[in-house]
């Protein structure tokens, strides 16, 4: 089998046996790096340290990503003027943290037979979101409830 040292220098063509010397002389394992290759090619290294440091890159890896939620803002269709600027407040939010925002009109009794002004109500925070949010899935009307999603223009 093709030999390499720790530090990436070939040593060649070695019996088993030999590299198991080798490796125990310095105190390191020996690792099949390319079990297909012919011969085949092991290198010699610390494998707990090499496993712990595999581990700490991964870690660091997830620290730094960000996940995207979908996070959910219920509205009605007779919503009074303070109730929609809090509730539009929030969406701005959720967009500017870099989550997409479901947005869902929520329909009682004989509001349904005016799905118009569930609509309008939620273009209206469409046009207000336009500049941190984009229409992801245009309204949905589904049972009782019309939905939609707005994705962030730029994820952080």
């Amino acid at each position: 089998m093709r030999l390499i040292t720790d530090d990436g220098e070939q040593i060649g063509i070695v019996s088993i046996d030999e590299a198991r010397e080798r490796a125990a002389e310095r105190g390191l394992d020996l690792v099949e790096v390319a079990p297909e290759a012919r011969p085949p090619v092991v290198k010699m290294m610390d494998y707990g340290k090499y496993k712990y440091e595999e581990a700490r890159q991964a870690r660091e890896a997830r620290k730094k990503q960000h996940t995207i939620q979908v996070k959910e803002v219920k509205y009605r269709p007779g919503i009074e003027e303070h109730d929609y600027q809090f509730k539009t407040r929030h969406a701005r939010q959720f967009l500017e943290e870099g989550n997409k925002v479901k947005l869902t009109m929520m329909f009682r009794g004989r509001q349904v037979t005016h799905p118009e002004l569930g609509l309008e109500v939620l273009s209206r925070v469409t046009e207000d979101l336009q500049e941190v949010g984009k229409v992801e899935q245009q309204p949905v009307f589904e049972g009782r409830t019309m939905s939609m999603v707005v994705a962030p223009l730029k994820v952080k």
